[in-house]
């Protein structure tokens, strides 16, 4: 079996649990910030939301740069839920394609990320894709959980029931 057909499932499954988090952003409330050195919540929720793409980075170029050197580009901050799922509903599209047409052959060449010019990360593209993609997501996932809870909002499980299923259910 190709090793593509091998991480899809686990591919699906985490797009899933991140959209039920994204769908549970409030509106209106972008600019909140947990502390003074955190994200805002746009931020972090818009990261999230670019993180869903981040595979297509990885499969569909040698090297990428979010930040090119000379260039200017600035955070994305989106300010509304249904922007935010657009977002990441396009990006989940093109990383899922990426994913699914690469060889196992490809999986083990070389992929660079660079910030600004200057290499930040060079591997196998299986580890970039673990690292840089999946667990990054799962890591910036987890931080949204805690800014939407501190905010009062219900989280919903990931890996199985969360707190606010249980009560539900009781």
């Amino acid at each position: 079996m190709p090793l593509a057909d091998l991480l899809l499932p686990e591919f699906d499954a985490e797009m899933t649990s991140t959209r039920c988090l994204l769908e549970c952003v409030p509106d209106g409330k972008s600019t909140w910030q947990p502390h003074e050195k955190s994200m805002t919540l746009g931020r972090l929720a818009t990261h999230v939301a670019q993180l869903a793409g981040r595979a297509e980075a990885v499969f569909g170029h040698d090297e990428w740069d979010p930040r090119p050197p000379g260039s200017n580009v600035q955070p994305l901050v989106l300010d509304s839920r249904a922007k935010l799922l657009e977002l990441f509903e396009e990006g989940r599209q093109r990383a899922r394609a990426a994913l699914a047409q690469t060889s196992d052959a490809n999986f083990g060449t070389s992929w660079t990320m660079k910030r600004g010019g200057t290499p930040m990360y060079t591997g196998a593209r299986l580890d970039a894709y673990r690292r840089i993609a999946m667990n990054h997501l799962v890591h910036h996932r987890a931080q949204l959980g805690v800014f939407l809870r501190l905010l009062g909002v219900p989280i919903p499980g990931m890996y199985g029931p969360s707190a606010d299923d249980l009560a539900k259910s009781r």
